[in-house]
């Protein structure tokens, strides 16, 4: 079930005993009743799932998408709510916490805080914590977090906007994608894409040429298009995505402007396109979808 396309699927009442639904299409799916007992969801898509009366024990929710799920009468212990929005969840108040489960400050901070007290109660949070989580998150969401991929020959580039997206309080990753060799690479980049807010990709003649490139292209628009936000943030060091023909490049061209640190090693220029660059990561979604991007 690894990977299947699920969507609007009826398994009430199932049997699904340690199940693999991992990066799954479960959307919409009807999973009421159902017995989840050790199964995994990871980076799944779980929007608008009905999970009433579902047995969740010791479930792995890592990653996954939750907006919009049903979870009332859910039995629950030892679930992994960890790097997950759960803010938009209904009924978590009407949950069944049969015991304690794990609630990770990445879901926490990815909630904004907006987590039923009842909820955390019933999954083992401490009292004293819940009491301080306002002043945890209150001024955590200043920035997306983002994953800078980059090709190995401009790392100079990408170790310099890195440490300056982290002195300003961006909470951010950074590989070089042609290093990636053994591993299996669609699933390592739709692992990088689902676990960050943003993809920044840095376009150069060392990068447009390359496989991987397109592949990250083509996954940061399909959550686009999942999810109805901005995920792709390209920059650029050079013309080569400007003038070559590949169908990718002209999307990019088509739907965004692509912030131009072609003189990144002059600090004004530079400057002026990471000042750009940090008001497009704010977290306002309504600023990012009118800036489009960078």
């Amino acid at each position: 079930l690894r990977e299947a396309n699920l969507l609007r699927a009826n398994l009430s009442d199932a049997y699904l005993f340690r199940a693999d639904f991992g990066l799954a299409n479960l959307s919409e799916a009807n999973l009421s009743n159902a017995d989840l007992f050790h199964a995994n969801f990871l980076y799944t898509d779980l929007s608008g799932v009905d999970l009433n009366g579902a047995t969740l024990i010791s479930t792995n929710l890592r990653g996954a998408i939750l907006d919009g799920a049903k979870f009332k009468g859910a039995r629950l212990y030892n679930t992994l709510f960890i790097n997950v929005d759960i803010s938009e969840v209904k009924e978590l108040e009407e949950v069944v916490h049969v015991g304690p489960s794990y609630i990770g400050i990445d879901t926490i901070y990815n909630s904004k805080g907006k987590i039923p007290h009842k909820f955390l109660m019933g999954a083992g949070v401490p009292e004293s914590f819940i009491e301080c989580m306002n002043s945890l998150t209150g001024n955590a969401f200043d920035y997306y977090s983002c994953f800078i991929s980059y090709s190995s020959k401009d790392e100079d580039f990408a170790k310099r906007l890195y440490a300056d997206l982290q002195t300003e309080g961006v909470r951010c990753w950074f590989a070089p994608e042609d290093l990636k060799i053994g591993q299996k690479i669609r699933h390592g980049i739709d692992e990088a894409i689902k676990i960050h807010d943003k993809l920044l990709i840095v376009l150069s003649e060392s990068s447009v040429k390359s496989d991987w490139v397109e592949k990250e292209v083509e996954t940061a628009f399909e959550k686009e298009r999942k999810e109805n936000k901005i995920v792709l943030f390209p920059v650029r060091l050079d013309d080569t995505v400007m003038d070559t023909s590949i169908a990718w490049a002209a999307d990019i061209r088509r739907t965004r402007n692509i912030g131009d640190f072609k003189n990144w090693k002059n600090h004004t220029n530079y400057k002026k396109t990471f000042d750009r660059l940090m008001q497009d990561l704010k977290a306002d979604e309504t600023k990012a979808t009118e800036s489009s991007s960078v």
